[in-house]
């Protein structure tokens, strides 16, 4: 029975839940949904990449072995077998991972979220890129965190300041591989400074590494892992390997996190999708990842290589860009003047996207920057885009 007339709900919001914001990135792609925009404003892989057929077949064969098993809850820290080849896959350079270190996560992002809830009293300090990855700040955010931006340069962060500000941090963030927003890497030689001087402060150390496998040049460099697995937390995920839709992420923590991470879960969700993470183990297990990401590094390669050219070319002087050398991501810096929030209003009426810089700063935003991914646009389009923002740009100079 209907009851008739109710009393309008009052609707009282956490604190928590009042400080919560929609992401940025989100909120444009919603604009960016318009067949006609060029978007370079999504970090999302390109679905030329992602193994169909594949999948498929795995989903069959997964179903028809073990169908009642895959279809049933699992245990918190994930199905077995793929924890097992994860840590193997990791046990490289004189590092041994186990796979009681593996917590498997509904998405890596997940994982952020719960590294908050474990990690961050309210007022805690945490180290964070500048800039840093939205999505990380978001996360970190609900706990109410004192963010401490680390400076950077065009290499990325800079060891010698995180001795300077890093007493007494809970954490420090960080993604050394083709980082987003900027696209930037982290030399061998400043990961050995930075994973000695978190062991000197006792600082807990985040290695978030998505793209690492993305390397044009085929060779990623050493994970901050293997110098340190007591005091390195790393972050892993099969979104940009495989596919993003199956929302499969990891963590790799010492045994005392690791295990407080797995009850935070279990509050959370229980466990990830036993389905999912058998078909990705069925996917993975004879080495089918080693012939697959060179074909999505060669695809990302020229694209990259096709923005870096159309940026050259049409891009007005006073303009600058990094030039990654693996990943989803370019990083472009305008004269001060140039405010990118303003910009996208005008590129959108233009029928191009990208993502403003601002929000990926913590603490003081450079509103002259922006974030432009070009693995989903084709070289073609992505010569149009640029030529359009180029004008835009040259305009205001």
């Amino acid at each position: 029975m209907k009851i008739e007339n109710p009393t309008p709900i009052q609707w009282h919001f956490s604190e928590r839940a009042q400080q919560l914001q929609s992401s940025v990135i989100r909120e444009i792609l919603k604009v960016t949904m318009r067949p006609e925009i060029i978007s370079f404003a999504g970090g999302l892989p390109s679905p030329a990449t992602f193994p169909v057929e594949r999948m498929r077949s795995a989903f069959d064969s997964v179903l028809s072995r073990q169908g009642k098993v895959a279809l049933q809850y699992g245990p918190s820290d994930g199905y077995a077998p793929l924890r097992e080849w994860i840590a193997d896959s990791l046990s490289i350079d004189g590092a041994k991972i186990v796979p009681e270190q593996v917590l498997m996560l509904s998405g890596s992002q997940q994982g952020l979220d719960l590294l908050g809830k474990v990690l961050i009293d309210e007022g805690s300090k945490v180290l964070v890129e500048t800039p840093s990855y939205l999505g990380a700040l978001q996360a970190f955010s609900v706990y109410r965190p004192e963010f401490v931006s680390v400076p950077t340069d065009g290499s990325g962060l800079l060891p010698d300041a995180v001795a300077d500000i890093g007493s007494g941090a809970r954490m420090l963030y960080s993604l050394p591989n083709f980082q987003n927003p900027t696209g930037r890497t982290l030399s061998i030689e400043r990961r050995t400074a930075l994973v000695e001087t978190c062991a000197r402060l006792g600082l807990p150390l985040i290695e978030d590494d998505p793209y690492g496998a993305l390397s044009y040049r085929g060779a990623p460099l050493p994970k901050m892992l293997t110098m340190n697995p007591g005091g390195v937390i790393y972050m892993g995920s099969f979104s940009k390997v495989l596919t993003p839709g199956i929302r499969l992420g990891y963590v790799v923590a010492p045994l005392p996190l690791v295990r407080k991470l797995e009850q935070a879960k279990q509050a959370a969700d229980l466990h990830t999708a036993q389905l999912t993470q058998m078909v990705v183990h069925e996917v993975i297990k004879d080495g089918f990842l080693k012939e697959h990401i060179p074909t999505i590094r060669t695809l990302y390669a020229d694209q990259c290589r096709a923005m870096l050219d159309a940026l050259a070319e049409f891009f007005p002087a006073g303009a600058t860009w990094t030039r990654p050398e693996g990943g989803m991501f370019i990083w472009a810096t305008l004269p001060k003047h140039i405010d990118s929030m303003k910009l996208l209003d005008e590129a959108v009426a233009q029928n191009v996207a990208f993502v403003p810089g601002a929000p990926f700063y913590a603490n003081t935003p450079e509103s002259n920057t922006l974030r432009l991914s070009f693995v989903t646009v084709p070289p073609e389009k992505i010569r149009e885009g640029v030529a359009k923002l180029g004008k835009l740009i040259a305009a205001k100079m």
